[in-house]
């Protein structure tokens, strides 16, 4: 037989009793409560409308408000992103206005969310890039499956791809809006307006191009 242990005694109780009171009607209504809230916030509200007619409303990127509320009067204000925020994509271009991208599938392939399409395409004959590299017929970016983790940029060799444009995504009404092309993301500046970028490109019969092409190298 299991041994039985010894009961304990109930222990006495350290809650605090506390007496019920009696709500009066307007509490048990909320009346007062919400035409007190409502008051507080259109006092807000028509101290704010009077300091922006008179221009005295206090810039909130800059600016601490003491009293009032913090409005950013969006797309008019928009809050500064750091340098390194990574935004919506775009591509370079040459000094011809073609892209810089040589359609490699780096980016493609180091995408984790897989939202890059390149369709890679030869020059034509009588080209000079031709032999040396390819170009894209087209490059889509489905901004609604991207990540914006930057790993196209980093994999990119040629510093095509970069998401240095200091936008974050539109709220759209389709889907397709999100779907961008080789159009739109070659027509996408940097913060400072520019679509080309600083760093060189050695272009083939350059002096300073390596001259090595697909079908030989050059020793």
């Amino acid at each position: 037989m299991p041994q039985a242990f010894p009961k304990k005694p109930p222990q006495p109780s350290r809650a605090t009793p506390v007496e019920y009171t009696e709500k009066s009607l307007g509490e048990r209504s909320y009346v007062p409560a919400i035409i007190g809230g409502l008051g507080h916030s259109m006092k807000h509200f028509f101290n704010n409308a009077r300091d922006l007619i008179k221009g005295q409303l206090p810039d909130p990127m800059t600016e601490r408000l003491d009293e009032g509320i913090t409005m950013v009067s969006y797309p008019e204000q928009k809050r500064p992103y750091p340098q390194r925020f990574r935004g919506i994509h775009r591509l370079t271009q040459r000094e011809d206005a073609s892209p810089r991208c040589v359609a490699c599938l780096c980016c493609s392939t180091a995408c984790p969310a897989q939202c890059i399409f390149i369709e890679a395409g030869e020059y034509p004959e009588g080209d000079k890039r031709r032999g040396y590299e390819r170009y894209p017929v087209r490059f889509v970016i489905d901004e609604l499956r991207c990540i914006f983790c930057g790993f196209c940029v980093e994999a990119c060799p040629c510093d095509a791809i970069r998401m240095d444009t200091g936008l974050h995504a539109v709220p759209y009404d389709s889907r397709e809006q999100f779907i961008y092309g080789k159009d739109i993301l070659l027509n996408l500046p940097d913060r400072d307006g520019k679509l080309k970028t600083e760093n060189p490109r050695h272009e083939p019969g350059d002096p300073d191009h390596p001259g090595v092409t697909r079908e030989h190298m050059t020793h």
